[in-house]
């Protein structure tokens, strides 16, 4: 790096870089970019607690620039909020740095746009670890659930004898109905786990029998009613995902 092209902060922070590293936890998020041109990649990481960024470190693959405006950055934002820090831009670093060759302000100036990414990435991440978790069967209670009870609907199953031949559904409430459903297999070869989860959420002892086995799972799904005449003879189904709704013929159901 010719030191008549650079600024003396650039070329101390290139040599000298601060921060340099990766950080670790739940309360970390890290952002990436890159530019395929110049063949820079960067990786910032920050730690945030009570909305400021406790500590920041970086990663970078590139040109002394590259470097430079990453180690500068995380001098800039360190103990500032989310906010302040997400104002943070190209030029203001390159300021901080007095100033940057014209072709590595658009090349190699991108910093900020990592912080910016590893910010919005905290968010999204906080956001989401505080997102209820009560799914659609724990909100609302079936159509049909009180009508159809011990006529069909079976809030226990301690003998699982009487469901030998049937067509059973099992609604996912955890462990012990998904034990249920890979039980009912033993005795019935149509067994069908609807849940209201893009995945199962069990230990994956259970998932990996579970998966093996004869047992139907519907992802992604909700139990809206339960019709027949005198019994179980059919459940309206939601597919949340396609938002549809649909009919499925049984004679029994497991609601734990």
């Amino acid at each position: 790096m010719k030191s008549t092209n650079y600024s003396e902060k650039v070329l101390d922070h290139f040599r000298n870089p601060r921060n340099v590293g990766t950080l670790e936890g739940e309360d970390v998020a890290v952002g990436r970019v890159g530019n395929p041109v110049c063949g820079d990649l960067m990786e910032m990481y920050i730690k945030v607690e009570d909305d400021k960024i406790k500590d920041i470190k970086f990663k970078t693959f590139g040109c002394g620039s590259a470097i430079a405006t990453s180690s500068m950055i995380t001098e800039m934002v360190k103990g500032k909020s989310l906010e302040e820090a997400m104002k943070v831009t190209r030029q203001d670093v390159a300021n901080e740095l007095d100033g940057l060759p014209p072709i590595k302000m658009h090349c190699s100036n991108l910093a900020a746009d990592a912080l910016h990414d590893a910010i919005k990435n905290y968010r999204n991440k906080s956001k989401s670890m505080s997102a209820p978790t009560k799914s659609p069967e724990e909100k609302r209670e079936i159509i049909g659930e009180k009508e159809f009870e011990n006529k069909g609907v079976y809030h226990k199953a301690d003998d699982l004898s009487i469901f030998k031949d049937k067509r059973v559904i099992v609604l996912d409430k955890g462990d012990r109905s998904q034990e249920i459903a890979l039980n009912l297999t033993k005795l019935t070869s149509r067994v069908i786990l609807a849940t209201s989860s893009k995945d199962l959420v069990t230990n994956p002892e259970l998932k990996i029998k579970l998966k093996q086995s004869d047992v139907k799972i519907l992802y992604e799904s909700e139990i809206l009613e339960i019709r027949g005449t005198n019994e179980v003879e059919k459940v309206l189904i939601h597919d949340l995902n396609e938002d549809e709704e649909y009919e499925l013929f049984v004679d029994a159901m497991i609601i734990l």
